[in-house]
């Protein structure tokens, strides 16, 4: 018998095998004509695939081996063959040396033939076919033998890798062999590839690489004569206001940026060195990098020549209530507090402070407040005003709370009312809190319990009453109440009794034994012998057990009330798709065009109208209570290794993908949420999860860990 009949049997025989295992009901999986390959190499070398023309050509260096080669390839087909002799992609050896027919087998039994040709570079080759760095796609100019590559803002050029085709036998740069996808190269500035043939003579190519440039281009700090500006970066305007007196016909700023040039008019801009005139308001502006710009107007004020007003004043830092009509500072200080060397900060109109005949330096000059103090303003024009200054100890009755807070959370203190009122983020435990506070008396309890600022905890599951007791012994109470902030995002979907489930499907759950299950797992209309790769052990007539299951199994077939239970979780389950899918007005639409790799999300609506992948790892961030809605009209596809990481609180529980395909995570991928299938939920090997698959067909897993969320 020769190949060809044997090939023609060996096909017979697939179809023979594919009918009577399609005779066999459901447990397989549905066949199809899919029988094509969409990726293939040689040694290192990308092949070119025609579809229609059913071809492959491949192009090697020269001197490349093709008696034995071996060939990586990707299919749609459940197998290849080069005549009776299965293909492994990346182990096969086959000869090259004439044109190689591949055969194609479907699922169904079906063929196709693609004839691949293996064509070695002859021994003048020395082209470089294809150059990428950091998975960006180089531009080969073949004529003026350049190749050039523009990575994103803020790339470290210093040691990239290149992953490179070429015709040639070798390649160096700077006399140092080259291998794709290995060698380290320096591309700060352009390099020479040089590449030889096989008959020894060269092409040089130069390698320059372009980091896209940033629009960076806002004044982070700006000052006049030592006055720190005003910088309104909403409006683009600073104002800075100087001494009187101060000349401004020609002022130097210092200033930052994150521009790469800054212009007044035509003239370039330096900090503490370039003068202008800021008699009128001047145009600073800003360019970034990739040549943006923004323009900034500076205003520039003196104080008025008989300026002589203290502004501000504070000791210990409290602040001071000035009377500007009585020129009087009244500061009263926390009991106990020694006034004999205590230093004032403080802000003046005037040209100079002194006490007595000592210069006042703001936050610098010790005084004794024991008595009141006398602070002399000078005003430019030599005029002056004096404030007296006196401080008080907080009588014995002062039993005041004067600030409250939690960490990022400020309460806000009604004094009058007595109440203290503060508001976290939705989902944030308050049973535990620790507050910061101060206060103006001796203590504070809670009950019996003395407070001890940014210590004691407490529970402000209800309002709280903290006591403050004054030095004289009497008290005060503060009734202080958390209140939670609104959830973010829509409503949640309810699941009903689909959520009794870790696992529901309609047709199949199929497993290898290897899986860890927390939580129930359920199936109908199928019978429990649709729970596949399990190790059942039934537990009377209503449920089953298995040691891959944390929890319990349920199958259609069992007796009440496991069927009308599961009856009401599968409608539970239509619903809530139905909801799901349903929900209007997204927040989101086609964000990232499907791609949502690398993409952080906050809570809220999200809608696309073609399927949805994840090729890197993905971050859901928000609070506890916040809820997401991922409306999918195709299927959902994570790639391997990838991992969703929740931020903020952010729970399984409260995420939703509502998929109208099907959903299929990647092998060792990591995902969050519940799952809602209109047809088929698959886990690659050793996948992760935290959620619920809920699926309307069949749910496939192979060695995974899924626990249902809390």
């Amino acid at each position: 018998m020769n190949k060809r009949e044997t090939h023609k049997l060996w096909i017979l025989a697939l179809l023979l095998v594919t009918f009577v295992t399609g005779c066999g009901g459901s447990d397989h999986p549905a066949q199809t004509p899919a029988k094509a390959i969409t990726a293939f190499s040689l040694a290192g070398s990308t092949g070119t695939v025609d579809e229609t023309a059913k071809t492959i050509e491949v192009t090697l260096p020269f001197a490349t081996p093709v008696a034995a080669a071996v060939a990586t390839f990707t299919t749609t087909g459940a197998s290849t063959q080069v005549g009776d002799v299965v293909q492994v992609s990346g182990s096969t050896a086959n000869n090259f040396s004439a044109p190689v027919t591949y055969t194609e087998i479907a699922s169904d039994g079906t063929t196709v033939h693609y004839t691949v040709t293996a064509s070695v570079a002859p021994i003048t080759g020395k082209a470089v076919i294809a150059f990428s760095l950091g998975g960006v796609a180089g531009t080969v100019d073949e004529t003026a033998k350049t190749i050039s590559v523009t990575l994103p803002n803020g790339t470290d050029l210093t040691a990239m890798v290149a992953t490179f085709s070429t015709t040639g036998s070798s390649i160096t740069s700077a006399g140092a062999p080259q291998v794709s996808g290995i060698t380290a190269n320096n591309y700060a500035n352009p390099l020479s590839y040089t590449v030889t043939a096989g008959d020894g003579s060269t092409s040089t190519y130069t390698v320059t690489v372009i980091a896209a440039q940033s629009d960076s281009k806002t004044m982070n700090s700006f000052a006049i004569a030592g006055a720190t500006g005003v910088i309104d970066e909403a409006a683009n305007t600073i104002a800075v206001s100087v001494p009187f007196g101060t000349n401004l016909s020609a002022l130097a700023a210092t200033f930052s940026t994150t521009g790469t040039v800054v212009k007044v008019g035509t003239t370039l801009q330096k900090s503490g060195v370039t003068t202008n005139n800021f008699s009128a308001p001047v145009t600073y502006t800003i360019s970034a990098a990739d040549g943006s710009t923004a323009d900034y107007a500076v205003t520039v004020s003196a104080a008025g020549n008989s300026a002589k007003a203290l502004s501000g004043y504070a000791l210990a830092r409290v602040t001071g209530i000035i009377d500007e009509s009585a020129k009087t500072i009244a500061v009263t200080l926390p009991s106990g507090t020694d006034l004999t060397a205590l230093i004032a900060t403080f802000t003046t109109t005037g040209a100079s402070v002194t006490v007595g005949s000592t210069v006042q330096k703001s936050g610098t000059t010790a005084n004794n407040f024991a008595t009141p103090a006398s602070y002399t303003v000078s005003a430019a024009d030599g005029s002056t005003a004096t404030y007296k200054v006196t401080v008080s100890i907080a009588a014995n009755s002062a039993k005041a709370i004067t600030a409250f807070t939690f960490p990022g959370v400020t309460g806000i203190i009604n004094e009058s009312a007595k109440t203290i009122s503060l508001t976290e983020p939705s989902g944030t435990p308050v049973t535990g809190l620790i507050a910061s506070f101060t206060r103006t008396g001796v203590s504070v309890k809670v009950g019996t319990a003395v407070q001890t600022s940014a210590i004691t905890a407490n529970n402000f599951t209800n309002p709280v009453s903290y006591s403050v007791t004054a030095a004289d012994g009497t008290t005060t109470s503060y009734l202080v109440t958390v209140t939670l902030a609104a959830a973010k995002g829509p409503a949640p979907v309810l699941l009903g009794a689909a959520g009794n489930y870790v696992v529901l499907a309609e047709t199949k759950v199929s497993t290898i034994p290897a899986s860890v299950i927390t939580g129930d797992v359920g199936i109908s209309p199928a019978a429990t012998s649709f729970l596949t790769g399990f190790s059942l052990t039934m537990v009377g007539t209503t449920s089953a057990t298995a040691t891959q299951v944390i929890g319990n199994l349920y199958g259609a077939d069992m007796t009440a009330p496991t069927s009308s239970n599961l009856t009401t979780a599968i409608v539970n389950m239509g619903t809530a798709y139905t909801d799901a899918a349903g929900r209007p007005t997204p927040d989101f639409t086609n964000l990232g065009a499907g791609e949502i790799g690398g993409l952080t999300l906050v809570p809220g609506l999200y809608k696309w109208t073609t399927g949805v992948t994840m090729a890197a790892n993905v971050t859901i961030s928000g609070g506890p209570n916040d809820v997401w809605i991922f409306q999918i009209p195709g299927n959902l596809t994570v790639s391997p290794a990838k991992r969703i990481v929740l931020l903020g609180g952010a729970k399984a529980k409260n995420i939703f993908w509502q998929v109208a395909g099907a959903a299929n995570i990647g092998t060792t991928a990591h995902f969050e949420g519940i799952i809602l299938s209109q047809t088929s939920i698959t886990l690659g090997t050793g996948a992760s999860m935290n959620g619920r698959v809920l699926a309307q067909s069949a749910v496939i897993l192979d060695s995974n860990a899924l626990t249902k969320p809390n």
